[in-house]
């Protein structure tokens, strides 16, 4: 168990930066950096400017954070087609 408990913020993506962190603009209209957690790089969940994410952050360092969810744009189709790995004919 942590010795602090994690807060845990909403807000969107506005800036994405090359080494795979993001600018995040939290619903109190603090400006954050965040990168995302293990389990969406594991499974290839892809962030862009303008989703609403979840983040996670440590009261001890209110300037960065950990994107730990992104919530489902209304609209949006379920993902791109899947490409199989074998040559069909």
């Amino acid at each position: 168990m942590a010795k602090e408990e994690l807060l845990t913020l909403e807000g969107l993506i506005d800036e994405v930066f090359p080494d795979g962190r993001f600018g995040v603009m939290l619903d109190n209209q603090h400006r954050i950096v965040a990168y995302t957690a293990g389990k969406m790089r594991k499974f290839r969940i892809r962030s862009v400017v303008g989703d609403r994410v979840h983040v996670e952050m440590t009261p001890y360092d209110l300037s960065k954070g950990r994107i730990v969810f992104r919530e489902r744009t209304p609209g949006a189709g379920p993902g791109g087609v899947r490409r199989g790995a074998g040559f069909r004919r």
